[in-house]
């Protein structure tokens, strides 16, 4: 096995910034927050260890996690990782710019499938690890946060590894309810908690640009019966504050308008002003 090499930190900063550029802007109202581009770095360089030469599914990815970790790999500033990333996202959009991320960068270990969490997972066991950035769950009891978590364990057929991104303050009462819901969640799946790196993710959130995130390690336990089958998601209580306080489940996807110019400014976002010849 390679030595793991030392990361070059002005070219993994550098490359992280095509990853961000080429991502959507994000949907406040579908609770999409991007983590900031220092600490998307670092957290990809994590992944890449955590994951490395493991089947990883993503369960959404606004943040472009996914990208990063692969486009590090391809561009050799990493020299681990894993081994297949697939990314499942309810917006087309995040699908649409990882499929032609991946194209034009010739990344064939990177895919992205259309999916929305509430329907039953279409790849059972297929993966080793799976990773989650969920909504945080500040007025669901964290429920938001387990029903992609539930997804991600069924991508793992009940017999890997988890990584779960989720909010982490320690003066603020919810997150410490959440994460509490989420480890006893886990629990009851047969999962156990390895190990948190707490407080870890800054965010471009401008209500609170101060809440941090951590990440929450699972794994299954040995013995734990894989899933005979993923079910549809219909419980009403699960669902009505699913993206904060009275806003439930509605859209099945986020679908995008196809154009020509990916990578270019909305001709809808501005307009000329031009310098007035003199004389006229």
């Amino acid at each position: 096995m390679a030595e793991r090499k030392e990361i070059d930190l002005r070219a993994a900063i550098n490359a992280i910034s095509d990853v961000v550029q080429n991502r959507p802007r994000p949907l406040r109202e579908m609770d999409q927050i991007y983590m900031k581009t220092g600490d998307m770095v670092l957290q990809s360089e994590m992944v890449a260890k955590w994951a490395d030469g493991k089947r990883l599914a993503f369960i959404g990815d606004g943040d472009a996690i996914s990208v990063s970790v692969a486009y590090l790999m391809s561009r050799e500033i990493l020299n681990y990782g894993p081994a297949k990333i697939q990314v499942f996202d309810f917006d087309e959009r995040i699908c649409g710019a990882i499929k032609r991320f991946a194209d034009r960068e010739g990344i064939e270990m990177l895919d992205s499938t259309l999916y929305n969490v509430l329907e039953a997972f279409p790849n059972i066991g297929e993966f080793d690890c799976f990773y989650t950035n969920p909504p945080w769950g500040a007025s669901n009891g964290g429920d938001s946060v387990n029903v992609f978590s539930q997804r991600g364990m069924e991508a793992v057929g009940n017999k890997g590894e988890g990584m779960i991104v989720i909010a982490d303050d320690h003066e603020l009462e919810w997150p410490q309810q959440v994460l509490a819901a989420v480890q006893k969640f886990v629990l009851s799946a047969g999962f156990y908690v390895q190990r948190m790196a707490s407080k870890v993710h800054h965010y471009h959130l401008d209500d609170n640009p101060d809440l941090r995130s951590c990440n929450l390690m699972i794994k299954s336990l040995p013995g734990i019966l894989p899933p005979q089958n993923s079910e549809p998601i219909s419980d009403q209580a699960r669902l009505e504050h699913f993206y904060g306080r009275d806003h439930p489940i509605k859209i099945r996807y986020v679908r995008e308008k196809k154009r020509v110019d990916y990578g270019k400014a909305h001709d809808d976002e501005y307009c000329y002003e031009t310098f007035v010849e003199e004389g006229k």
